[in-house]
């Protein structure tokens, strides 16, 4: 039986080191990247000079791209490939509900299986390969990919069989996430007013209730160092909060947070362009 060779494309601040993941763990990978494949493939992968060359090649293809967008003409060139070997698409990237449901639909009528898995924890998840994958498609496609996926991260949930679950998912994370460091950034701002040093206020909060990932890994490594270097833009979490503020409409769910986080997320992006998402605590100390 001959060995199942993975793609992947998309070779960006996440991409990257999930594509080392994948050669480490020693499966056959060929992997591209629009913004030049030689330059950022990791040790061990093949290179490929097009995204038609990794359909020829690979039986699963596995994309890390900025948006639906991109992810939807890049799957179509997969699909559309005149020597094409692919039969699985995975999608890592955060797209949003509909734009999976669409794929799905698209990419079944070629013949190819389609599993949407967004991953969350950010570039030094990626690194330390203890992402959280959440995978939605069918149950034996899911399984047959287990070695790949535990490769990825460390965290592999499988939270529905059908496209745009797993991105539900995925949005309702980074929504939370996106709250808590706004909320975090006003929080301490606050105490700061009062004569409280960011030290002692993380200290008390990550022994409290107030605690979270904000209070827990992004201030005390991003924040107080004053690096701003999580190595995610205030324009992806815009992008992100947004779309999960469009779903909750189209659900009629309640969105009162949503509503203002999504515009405080959309301010800190005009202000900080091309800036990291901690930034939104410089954005609300000078608003």
């Amino acid at each position: 039986m001959t060995a199942t060779t993975y793609g992947f494309i998309g070779l960006g601040n996440m991409g990257n080191p999930m594509c080392g993941h994948l050669c480490t763990a020693g499966l056959s990978i060929i992997c591209y990247d629009a913004a030049g494949t030689a330059a950022r493939a990791p040790e061990g992968a093949d290179i490929a000079d097009s995204v038609a060359a990794v359909a020829a090649a690979a039986d699963t293809v596995f994309l890390s791209l900025p948006d639906g967008p991109i992810v939807t003409d890049v799957a179509g060139e997969i699909a559309r490939a005149p020597d094409r070997r692919t039969t699985t698409i995975v999608d890592l990237s955060t797209t949003g509900p509909d734009s999976a449901v669409a794929l799905g639909a698209s990419l079944s009528e070629a013949g190819i299986i389609f599993i949407d898995a967004p991953v969350s924890g950010g570039r030094s998840g990626a690194v330390a390969a203890t992402l959280a994958v959440m995978c939605a498609g069918p149950d034996d496609a899911i399984a047959a990919l287990g070695t790949a996926l535990n490769a990825i991260g460390g965290n592999v949930f499988q939270v529905g069989t059908r496209p745009g679950q797993a991105q539900a998912m995925k949005l309702l994370n980074n929504f939370l996430s996106a709250t808590a460091m706004a909320a975090t950034s006003e929080a301490t701002l606050f105490g700061a007013s009062h004569g409280l040093e960011m030290e002692t206020m993380l200290a008390v909060l990550n022994t409290s209730s107030g605690r979270s990932t904000a209070t827990e890994d992004k201030f005390p490594k991003r924040i107080a160092t004053g690096t701003f270097d999580a190595g995610f833009a205030a324009a992806l979490m815009s992008k992100d909060v947004s779309l999960y503020r469009e779903q909750v409409a189209q659900a009629g769910t309640p969105d009162a947070i949503a509503d203002v986080v999504s515009g405080l997320w959309r301010e800190t992006d005009a202000a900080f362009p091309g800036g990291d998402f901690t930034e939104i605590y410089k954005y609300l100390a000078d608003r």
